[in-house]
C-alpha cells in the first residue's frame, strides 16, 4: 500500500486545487488566462509610451469623460483576471467580484458621454451587453445558481472587455491606439 504525500506549495497553486462550480473548464481557462494577460501587457505597455512621452500628441488626455472611462476600465483586465482563477466563494472574492462588476457598469455608462449629445457607434452595443450581463450575474449568484453565474462572468470579462479592449488597440484615432502606436 503506497501513502500519496501532498506537496507543500500545492496550496499556492491555483491550477491544482479541487474544481468547484465555478472553476472554469482548461479551454476557458487557457482562453482567460491568454487574452486577460495579453491585454494586461497591452494596457502598461501603451501607458509606458505614453508616460514616457514617446506617444506624440494625445489630444485625449484633455478629455475628463474619456479619461474617466479609461481609469474605470483599465483595473478592470487584471482584476477580472484574478477573480477568474482565484479561489471562489471567499469572502475576499465576493467584494472584488462587486467591485470589478461595479467598475464594468460605471465604464459602461460612462461611454454613453464620451461624445457630445450621446452620439452614439455601434461599439456602443456592450453598454446594454454589459448592463444585462451585470444583472444577471448578481442575480444568479444571489439564487445559487453558480453555473450560471460563472458563465455570466466570463462571457462578461471576454465579450465585453476583451473583445472592446482589441477595437481600442486597433482602431486608429483611439487613445489606446495612439498611445501604444503614435497613430492618430
Amino acid at each position: 500500500m503506497t501513502t500519496a504525500t501532498a506537496n507543500p506549495l500545492q496550496f499556492f497553486n491555483p491550477f491544482h486545487r479541487p474544481a468547484g462550480a465555478l472553476d472554469l473548464g482548461p479551454w476557458i481557462k487557457g482562453l482567460v488566462i491568454l487574452s486577460g494577460t495579453f491585454m494586461t501587457a497591452m494596457c502598461v505597455l501603451a501607458i509606458g509610451k505614453a508616460a514616457l512621452g514617446l506617444s506624440g500628441d494625445l489630444p485625449h488626455l484633455r478629455h475628463f469623460v474619456i479619461m474617466f472611462h479609461v481609469s474605470t476600465v483599465l483595473p478592470c483586465v487584471p482584476l477580472g483576471l484574478y477573480l477568474l482563477l482565484a479561489p471562489k466563494g471567499t469572502p475576499m472574492h465576493k467584494q472584488l467580484g462587486m467591485l470589478w462588476l461595479t467598475l464594468m457598469v460605471v465604464t459602461a455608462l460612462s461611454t454613453l458621454f464620451i461624445h457630445d449629445g450621446m452620439r452614439l457607434s455601434w461599439i456602443h452595443i456592450f453598454v446594454p451587453l454589459t448592463l444585462r450581463a451585470a444583472w444577471l450575474t448578481i442575480s444568479k449568484a444571489r439564487r445559487g445558481d453558480i453555473k450560471g453565474h460563472r458563465n455570466e462572468i466570463v462571457s462578461l470579462y471576454l465579450g465585453a472587455l476583451m473583445i472592446p479592449g482589441i477595437f481600442a488597440f486597433v482602431i486608429e484615432g483611439r487613445m489606446m491606439n495612439a498611445m501604444l502606436f503614435g497613430w492618430g
